[in-house]
Parts: C-alpha cells; sequence; structure tokens
C-alpha cells in the first residue's frame, strides 16, 4: 500500500485521534488538578521565625541579661531626676583697642577710646541635686563649668527650668556649687555613694546631658583607680571609666550599680574631642565634706602642713642616693619656716611615708590627705629621715594662699638632684667635682637671696665637702640654724654664695 493510502486509511485516523485525546487528557489534569500536599509546581519557602532550642542554660541567661536590663532601667530612673543641665553665661571684660564703629562715633566721637565691653560666653555642662535645705536647693557640678558664671539656668530632666545662683567653687578640686530656689515638693536629691569601695571592673553609668541632649545615660565599667592629670593644678585622684563621657558631661553624675553617686563627671582623654573611652571622674568621697565648706563658707578650706613637695625620689640616681630605691611616699624638698611642719621637726630632705596609719603612695596623695584633714587636728607622720624611720605629731593648720605662696618663708628655697641623674648631661659636669646639682631656685626665697643659680654645682655647705644628696640633706639639717654660706661650682669656677641666717 502507497504511503498517501496508509495515511488516509481508517485505522491511522482511529490511531491518531487516541493518542490526541490521551494528550488532551493530561493536559486538562494539569490545568485543572486539585491541590494536594504533595503536589506543587516550585518549592515554597514560608518566611517563619525559627522557634529557639531551649535549655537551662539559655534560659539562666536570658534571665541574667533581663536582670541587668532592668537594673539599667531602675537606675536610669532614679537618677535621672537629680541630674541636671547647666546653661551658664560667663561674662569677659574686654577692651577694644581698634577704632570704633557706629554709632559709638556718636556716643564718644572718632577719637574717643572705644569702651570696655562685657563680652558674655555661653557654655553648657551638667550638675547633681545633693541637698535641700527648705526651698534652698543645691546642686554639685565643677568649676570650669560655673565657677566663673554670671548668669545660670538649671534645666531639670523632666523640662523644667530655674534661675540658678553661684554659692562659691574651688579651682584645686575643680568643684562648683549652685543654688536655685523652688516650691516644688518633688525635687529628687540625688544619693551619694562611697568611692572608696569601688573596684576596677564594676558596673559605671554616666548620667548628664552632653552635647546639650539632656538626660543622657551611657554604660560601661571602672577601668582604672586613682589617675592624676587633668585640669591644671587639680589635686584629685580620679576614676577612669569607659562610659562615653563627652562634652556637656562635666559635672554629671558617675553611679553605681545601686543608684548611688560615686563620682563627677569632669574630663577625658581624647585626641579627637569626642568619647574614646577615656573618661575620669572627681570621687565623690573627695568632694562630701566641700560641699559643707561652700555651703557654710563659699569656699573650701583645707589642712596645711607648711611643706612643698617633689618628684625628686622618681629620679632613679637621686632615688639611689638618698636611700629611697623602691619606696613609696612624698619627698619634702623645702619647710615653710614657722608652718606646722617646722614647728613638728620636719626637715628638707625628709621621705613620708604615712599619715595617722594611712599609707602615703605619692606626692599627689599627700596633698589630698592632708588637704581633707581638719584644720586644727593633730595628726602622726611617719617619714623617713636617712634611711632611719621617725615619727612626729603634727598640729595641721588653714590653709592661708597667702602665705603658702609667699616663697620668702620657704627654706631652703633651692631644687638639686643628683649628679648622675639620667637627665644630667655628664659632658657638662667638670671632672672630680661632686655634689648635688641645682634644678631650681624659688624666686624671693632664702636660695635666691643667696644667689644660688640654676646650673650651679653645690660641693660644700659651711665650707664641709657635699659628695651626694644623702650628704647635702644631711649637712643642711645639720647646719640650718646657723648662718649658711653655699660653695658652687659655676660654669667652671668655683664661687660661694652670700651667707643666710634665718631668722
Amino acid at each position: 500500500m502507497s504511503l498517501r493510502k496508509k495515511l488516509y486509511s481508517r485505522d491511522f485516523f482511529v490511531a491518531n485521534l487516541v493518542i490526541l485525546g490521551i494528550v488532551l487528557g493530561f493536559g486538562l489534569a494539569f490545568l485543572f488538578r486539585a491541590p494536594t500536599s504533595e503536589s506543587s509546581s516550585l518549592p515554597v519557602v514560608k518566611a517563619e521565625s525559627p522557634s529557639m532550642i531551649s535549655s537551662p542554660d539559655i534560659e539562666a541567661s536570658i534571665e541574667t541579661a533581663e536582670s541587668v536590663q532592668n537594673a539599667l532601667r531602675n537606675i536610669a530612673k532614679t537618677v535621672l531626676p537629680s541630674v541636671v543641665e547647666l546653661d551658664v553665661v560667663e561674662g569677659v571684660q574686654q577692651t577694644q583697642q581698634q577704632t570704633p564703629s557706629f554709632p559709638f562715633y556718636f556716643f564718644f566721637g572718632p577719637d574717643s577710646p572705644f569702651p570696655d565691653q562685657f563680652q558674655p560666653q555661653e557654655g553648657l555642662g551638667s550638675g547633681v541635686i545633693v541637698r535641700r535645705t527648705g526651698k534652698t536647693v543645691y546642686v554639685l557640678t565643677n568649676h570650669h563649668v560655673a565657677g566663673n558664671a554670671t548668669k545660670i539656668t538649671v534645666k531639670l530632666s523632666d523640662g523644667r527650668e530655674y534661675e540658678g545662683k553661684l554659692v562659691g567653687s574651688d579651682e584645686r578640686k575643680d568643684i562648683a556649687l549652685v543654688k536655685f530656689e523652688t516650691d516644688d515638693s518633688d525635687i529628687a536629691i540625688a544619693k551619694l555613694g562611697d568611692s572608696s569601695k569601688l573596684q576596677v571592673g564594676d558596673l559605671a553609668i554616666a548620667v548628664g546631658s552632653p552635647f546639650g541632649y539632656i538626660a543622657s545615660v551611657t554604660a560601661g565599667i571602672i577601668s582604672a583607680l586613682g589617675r592624676t592629670g587633668g585640669p591644671e593644678e587639680n589635686i584629685n585622684d580620679f576614676i577612669q571609666t569607659d562610659a562615653a563621657i563627652n562634652k556637656g558631661n562635666s559635672g554629671g553624675a558617675l553611679v553605681n550599680i545601686n543608684g548611688e553617686v560615686i563620682g563627677i563627671n569632669t574630663w577625658i582623654a581624647s585626641p579627637s574631642g569626642g568619647s574614646v573611652g577615656l573618661g575620669f571622674s572627681i570621687p565623690i568621697n573627695n568632694v562630701k565634706d566641700a560641699i559643707d565648706d561652700l555651703i557654710v563658707n563659699g569656699t573650701v578650706k583645707y589642712g596645711w602642713l607648711g611643706v612643698s613637695l617633689s618628684n625628686i625620689s622618681q629620679d632613679k640616681a637621686s632615688a639611689k642616693e638618698l636611700g629611697l630605691e623602691g619606696k613609696k611616699g612624698a619627698f619634702i624638698s623645702h619647710v615653710f619656716i614657722n608652718g606646722p611642719a617646722d614647728k613638728a621637726g620636719i626637715l628638707p630632705g625628709d621621705f613620708i611615708t604615712a599619715v595617722n596609719g594611712k599609707t602615703i603612695q605619692s606626692t599627689d596623695e599627700l596633698v589630698r590627705v592632708v588637704g581633707d584633714i581638719k584644720p586644727g587636728s593633730t595628726v602622726k607622720l611617719e617619714f623617713i629621715r636617712s634611711g632611719v624611720v621617725m615619727t612626729a605629731n603634727t598640729k595641721i593648720e588653714l590653709r592661708d594662699n597667702a602665705i603658702a605662696s609667699n616663697n620668702a618663708n620657704i627654706f631652703p628655697g633651692v631644687t638639686v638632684i643628683s649628679l648622675k641623674s639620667d637627665s644630667v648631661d655628664q659632658k657638662k659636669i667638670p671632672s672630680g667635682v661632686r655634689g648635688a646639682l641645682v634644678v631650681d631656685v624659688l624666686a624671693k626665697s632664702p636660695a635666691a637671696s643667696m644667689g644660688l643659680q640654676s646650673g650651679d654645682i653645690i660641693t660644700k655647705i659651711n665650707n664641709k665637702n657635699i659628695s651626694d644628696l644623702k650628704d647635702f640633706y644631711e649637712l643642711l639639717a645639720k647646719e640650718s640654724e646657723k648662718k649658711l654660706v653655699f660653695t658652687v661650682n659655676r660654669n667652671g669656677q668655683t664661687i660661694e654664695t652670700l651667707a643666710y641666717v634665718r631668722k
């Protein structure tokens, strides 16, 4: 049979019809099939959160984290109402020398000098409400925040504002006290803690108004204790924290996990001016008594020992000659004539190691400890003199700035170090010369009146040879009640100073 006849045969037609039916059946079944759990054109992924695998350890960790979070919440609620923002205006008197412009021509004429102007400078800081007496509320802050203020606005965390007034300030501790008056009964008073109980690693929370963002809270830990430095002439030993502290935080609170104020935020170490985790706070124990002084007297009253200290013991060669290698304490370079230490028999060259049994670690610590002693109190000093441990009872007096700054009363008024010190250029020391090198002479002091100069090498006291620093201070102690004459080597020449007689 030909191909053409086969294509048009009855059997071939039936076969094609059957095949077409099968194809249509599969097609309709695919289009109109009922969905089932097992049939799917494409895999489907539902966006669901995976269920957490629960275990006792995970649940315990979550509970611990929630406890810390709740503690921080409670601290914020407790402390924020007692921390304020201080908007400060300082008036600066400035005399302008340039020719004034209108309208000053009208009032003074073109040839008249420009009048003094009172140029206001605005500042921002924080403060802590520490006390209330009747309607008067007291706010503790930094001296560098409000110590020179002519106008102060106190802003509470809830938005209330009050006109503040400076009560008093102290530059040495860098603290100031501001007050405002109110009839409001709901003013929160901060609870002051005990900064002596702090340990490195303790949680710390900083509260204040950085960059004007009032009622800001940052958290961290106590990074270190007993840090020195900060604003010039500051005598505090600072708490270091990594809780973020920025401009505007000064004067605010550093608090512990119990919501107690344990420090007043004061300064930061930063190459950029912003927080890099090096913030420093004044320990609250340093200022508790000062708050009372400021309220009662407007100033802080300091105890005074009547000595001038130096860090000469930190120089290895000098410490070795004095027998003070590895020892902690404060070295007395000068004594105020008829001051408390002088009356108690303390001499230049003595090395104080303890006050009333409290170990002294450094000169800064002795300044703080003595400064906090109530004037009129008698203390027991422990010190080393020529290698011998000695004690003396000393009556602390009230520090008078006029007396403490009068160099005419300070003996001997010369600071010396070892000729073998690393800071000394040995090429400039004449061969065979022994003694003590003068590195500083206080103006108007006995040493200045004798004619001593920096760079002199003191070789004799009252014609008695000096071989090193130990000899210098031992001879000075023995000869101090007599007429004193120093023999010095100055630029290779041997000369004698003028005589000094102690009155």
